[in-house]
């Protein structure tokens, strides 16, 4: 009725496919990865609600850029989340952010930089071949966010 079919044969490597094929191009390519935490802060020399201690639900998306490797993967989605949770996660998640970022007035614009300085340092000590972040786009809520992109950060 829907054209489903069970596959007749599952493929296996180096009998249907080559280790050679697994490889498909020499492009760069974008992956990306979202995330959410939730956290507390609130803004200095700024007059309105969020001069008081409020909360959000962040959403982070981060956009990673580089080459695939022999079996055709830039970066597996389980290495982003690691950094994520290691590097960037334990800093943000259920925290005061005054309290643990680095002293700045705790804007997204301030924060989203951090963010993508912090993925940036991490892909730079692991094995990624030509890995990047192109950006980190951070929501503050579901319609306003920030955003650091590569060009601006390594130009400026």
């Amino acid at each position: 009725m829907y054209g489903f079919k069970i596959v007749d044969k599952l493929q296996k490597i180096d009998e249907d496919i080559q280790r050679s094929q697994l490889k498909y191009t020499n492009k760069r390519v974008l992956v990306s990865k979202e995330f959410t935490f939730d956290a507390a802060h609130h803004l200095h020399d700024y007059e309105g609600k969020c001069k008081n201690l409020h909360g959000h639900t962040y959403k982070v998306i981060f956009g990673l850029s580089g080459y695939t490797d022999s079996r055709g993967l830039m970066i597996d989605f389980g290495d982003i989340k690691d950094i994520w949770k290691n590097e960037i996660e334990i800093h943000l998640d259920h925290r005061y952010l005054n309290e643990t970022l680095p002293l700045m007035n705790t804007t997204a614009e301030n924060m989203v930089v951090w963010i993508y300085e912090k993925m940036a340092e991490a892909l730079s000590s692991k094995e990624y071949e030509g890995a990047r972040v192109e950006f980190v786009r951070l929501y503050e809520t579901p319609t306003s966010y920030a955003e650091a992109r590569r060009e601006w950060m390594e130009s400026e």
